[in-house]
């Protein structure tokens, strides 16, 4: 499959991000863009089109609909005539694809299932048709159950591969399995980015992720519910620190694994006040019991992110969540509006 030579384009890189209309995929687009060639492909499955509206005006940004569980042939693309990848090939690939449902895991199982599977085979062998370099974004929850331990990336917990969650948890570790078989049979470089909560702008509304969920129920004065007790802590990272973290992760050696998160835990009632008091809305806090497809949230340790790469979270959060206020009050997806 990789017997023709490609020549990279000494102006810019052609890089594919799969995933690319995500939450995530997204704002990683909107800083690739900056300076090279991107190619983004996404089937709206748990993403939209108005992440990467903006983007769509940018000559070196192309998009393509496409569910990545099926093979796809880019040198047949005509829209992509103007990135020559039939001379210039694609030089970097990130994969993001993965349906990110978090209220009801049934719903998507199948298509979570085949992402992790056949997604990334369809991802790998792009790889290797181009020998690009190949960054895989995986989760905190291949960890499985670590109790309050500050987690490396050698650790190993017990994880319910049967469980409501496992079509995405253990979906994701057969996908590093994957990964690894095949960057060592083809000599790939490749990477693991284990990604802990993250939130942001662009976030999906009323899934039950935590953010979104307090910030709706706070502009409209509800009871913000936080599933569990006055003791559950969680630790979050802005997205626009992970996509900085993503980027430098791909420019560095290959075969890595990589923890991104924060190390700082925050209890869930001191988030739901800051929330409270930047929107200065009179919501009050109820505690409930957390639903099945909850797992306990782990903590990272990452040592390796910030002696490898020089990457640490920047964003306070305070900040991040003023952002994020900002935009979901803009959202058209807001309970207020849509109701």
């Amino acid at each position: 499959m990789a017997n023709k030579t490609y020549k990279p384009s000494s102006d810019k890189k052609n890089i594919l991000v799969i995933g690319g209309a995500g939450f995530i995929g997204s704002f990683l687009c909107e800083e690739l863009v900056k300076n090279d060639n991107v190619i983004c492909i996404d089937n709206f499955v748990t993403s939209n089109v108005e992440n990467i509206r903006l983007l769509i005006q940018f000559p070196n940004f192309e998009f393509i609909k496409h569910d990545i569980t099926e093979p796809i042939d880019l040198e047949k693309l005509p829209e992509l005539k103007k990135f020559k990848v039939n001379i210039h090939g694609i030089q970097e690939i990130y994969n993001l694809a993965c349906p990110t449902v978090q209220k009801d895991y049934k719903k998507l199982s199948i298509e979570t299932v085949l992402a992790n599977s056949s997604g990334v085979k369809n991802t790998l062998d792009l790889a290797i048709q181009y020998q690009s370099r190949y960054l895989f974004t995986s989760t905190s929850s291949v960890y499985g159950d670590c109790g309050n331990q500050a987690v490396k990336e050698t650790t190993i917990c017990p994880l319910d591969f049967l469980g409501p969650r496992s079509a995405y948890n253990e979906g994701k570790r057969f996908a590093e399995m994957m990964i690894k078989r095949y960057a060592h049979y083809y000599e790939l470089d490749t990477r693991i980015a284990r990604i802990f909560s993250v939130y942001g702008p662009r976030m999906i509304p009323k899934d039950a992720r935590l953010i979104p969920d307090f910030i709706d129920q706070a502009i409209n004065n509800k009871t913000i519910l936080i599933e569990g007790d006055k003791n559950s802590k969680i630790s979050y990272i802005y997205v626009q620190d992970l996509v900085e973290g993503l980027i430098k992760l791909m420019k560095y050696e290959k075969n890595l694994i990589i923890n991104f998160g924060s190390e700082d835990e925050i209890l869930l009632e001191d988030v739901a006040k800051t929330i409270i008091d930047l929107i200065n809305s009179k919501s009050k806090i109820k505690f409930v019991a957390p639903p099945e497809y909850i797992s306990r949230i782990t903590r990272p340790d990452i040592s390796q992110a910030k002696e490898k790469l020089g990457w640490f979270p920047l964003v306070s959060l305070e900040e991040g969540l003023r952002r994020t206020i900002d935009y979901l009050k803009a959202s058209k997806y807001l309970s207020f509006q849509s109701d």
